[in-house]
């Protein structure tokens, strides 16, 4: 695996998070959070556009015609393959897996790779609402089962201890490896990553997930457009 593929990634499950922020933008428990879910999902969806634009740049684009028809070929975690049915399944993302991801994004602009450190550096301050956000939520106190399910996936994705991340950071071209992104979470969040056991084994090293499936299929047609060809065929007809 490449750092483009982790580039990649990281854009995938960025526009993922920024369209489930966008379902709640008229949904959450107060108008002060639906303005933000709004603001955030917009920011989210930026940011993949510029990572996108980093994998040429970086120079190799593994995305190929099969993310076209295929949802499995999306490389973002199992927390978004369907919309959110709870406001303490929103708070969870904001606070635990959009700080992981901005934590990664830290280490590719910490890196040796210069096109990311120039591209990606503006993310880390328009991220500083994000965190603040999702940090005051989380304090106000959700249950622990959409938590604990944030927290292994962020786990999870940051990937094994002998894995390409832990090389990415060898190489010099991350500067954090698994366990620095733990730690770096786990400071940014002021908790401790809960007990759990991870079998890699049933790691997925390309979607960095561990286990299957797929974003839903509405939203996968809108990703890829398919909804609005089809409403223009329809209308033609």
């Amino acid at each position: 695996m490449s750092l483009s593929d982790l580039v990649l990634s990281i854009a995938d499950n960025k526009q993922m998070l920024g369209l489930r922020y966008a379902e709640w933008a008229t949904r959450a428990p107060s108008l002060e959070a639906d303005i933000a879910a709004a603001a955030m999902g917009l920011d989210d969806l930026g940011h993949s556009r510029v990572l996108y634009g980093c994998l040429e740049p970086l120079g190799e684009d593994p995305r190929g015609p099969e993310r076209e028809v295929d949802a499995g070929s999306i490389r973002s975690l199992p927390y978004f393959d369907e919309p959110w049915s709870e406001w303490g399944q929103f708070v969870a993302a904001n606070s635990v897996l959009d700080t992981a991801f901005t934590v990664m994004i830290e280490a590719c602009v910490g890196g040796s790779v210069e096109v990311l450190q120039h591209r990606l550096r503006k993310m880390l301050m328009e991220e500083r609402y994000h965190f603040l956000h999702g940090r005051s939520w989380l304090r106000s106190g959700i249950d622990t089962g959409p938590l604990h399910r944030a927290w292994r996936e962020a786990i999870e994705w940051f990937g094994p201890p002998d894995g390409e991340t832990a090389q990415l950071y060898k190489d010099g071209r991350l500067s954090m490896g698994p366990a620095e992104l733990q730690a770096r979470l786990e400071e940014r969040l002021e908790s401790r990553v809960p007990e759990m056991t991870i079998d890699w084994k049933q790691w997925d090293p390309i979607r960095r997930r561990g286990r299957s499936g797929a974003v839903d299929e509405r939203t996968f047609a809108m990703l890829r457009g398919l909804e609005e060809k089809r409403f223009a065929q329809a209308k033609e007809a």
